[in-house]
C-alpha cells in the first residue's frame, strides 16, 4: 500500500466564481509545487477545461482526474470524477441536456472563459454554469455511475449546496458510499450527528477557486494499491468503495 496525496476540487476560470487567473495550469502548477500527485478539475456543470488541465498536469508531473460539480435539482453539489476524458466528455453530453440554460452576464457573475493549456482564451460559456439541473439527486448519482464516474456529495458540512444543510440529513439513497468535508476535523463528528455518514469514506478537496486558496502543502491523502499509476490506484479505490452495498 502506499499514500498519494490528493486534492480532489478544485475550479478554473471557467466557473464563474472563480478568478480569471486560475487557468487550469495555474491549478496543475501549484498542485505540484504542494505536493499534490493526483488532483482533479471540477467546474460547476462542466468538464470543458479539463482538456487543458489534463495537458498542463502532464507538463508539471500531476496525474490528473477529469471532474465535476454537478448541481441536482435540489440545489445539492455532487463531485463527479471520471478517469478519462472521452467519459468526462460524454458525461458532460449528457448532463447538458438536463441544464437549465439561462445566459450568463459576466458583469454579475463573472467571466466562464474556456483556455489552453498555454493560458490562451479559446472560447466562453454562454450560458451560466453553476445553477441547478434538472437532474435529481438520484438521477444525478445514476448517470455519473452509467458513464463510469465516481459521484459523491461535496463539503457535506458546508451550509452553502451541501446534501445535509438542504435535506436537514445524509440521506440512505441514493446510495453514497462517499463523502467530501471542507474541514477535516468533522470527519469525526458529523457521523455522530448522522448516521447515515458512518462507514463512507471520508474525502477532502481544497475547492479552490483562486490561486492563493490552493493549499502551499498537500492537505489530504488516500491509502491506495501499488499498482497502476496515482490516479488509476485513486480512482479503483473510489470506484470500488462506491461498489460496496
Amino acid at each position: 500500500m502506499r499514500k498519494v496525496a490528493c486534492d480532489l476540487h478544485m475550479h478554473s476560470c471557467l466557473s464563474p466564481c472563480g478568478d480569471d487567473t486560475m487557468t487550469p495550469a495555474t491549478a496543475a502548477g501549484l498542485s505540484r509545487l504542494a505536493g499534490v500527485e493526483v488532483a482533479a478539475l471540477t467546474d460547476h456543470n462542466t468538464v470543458r477545461n479539463c482538456p487543458a488541465f489534463v495537458e498542463a498536469c502532464e507538463a508539471y508531473g500531476v496525474d490528473p482526474l477529469c471532474g465535476m460539480e454537478l448541481t441536482t435539482s435540489e440545489d445539492i453539489h455532487l463531485i463527479c470524477l471520471f478517469r478519462t476524458l472521452d467519459e468526462a466528455a460524454s458525461f458532460e453530453e449528457a448532463v447538458w441536456q438536463k441544464r437549465v440554460h439561462i445566459p450568463n452576464d459576466p458583469r454579475f457573475f463573472g467571466n466562464q472563459y474556456i483556455v489552453s493549456a498555454d493560458d490562451e482564451i479559446i472560447g466562453s460559456e454562454p450560458d451560466l454554469l453553476p445553477n441547478a439541473t434538472q437532474l435529481s439527486l438520484g438521477e444525478a448519482y445514476r448517470l455519473a455511475v452509467e458513464y463510469g464516474g465516481v459521484c459523491y456529495p461535496a463539503h457535506v458540512d458546508r451550509d452553502a449546496n451541501g446534501i445535509i444543510a438542504v435535506l436537514g440529513t445524509f440521506p440512505a439513497e441514493p446510495p453514497f458510499r462517499i463523502a467530501e468535508y471542507r474541514e477535516p476535523k468533522n470527519r469525526e463528528t458529523y457521523p455522530e450527528q448522522y448516521p447515515n455518514l458512518k462507514g463512507l469514506l471520508a474525502v477532502y478537496g481544497s475547492d479552490s477557486h483562486r490561486p492563493e486558496a490552493i493549499p502551499e502543502q498537500a492537505e489530504f491523502s488516500l491509502e491506495v494499491g501499488d499498482e497502476g499509476s496515482p490516479a488509476d490506484a485513486v480512482f479503483q479505490l473510489l470506484r470500488q468503495q462506491m461498489e460496496i452495498t
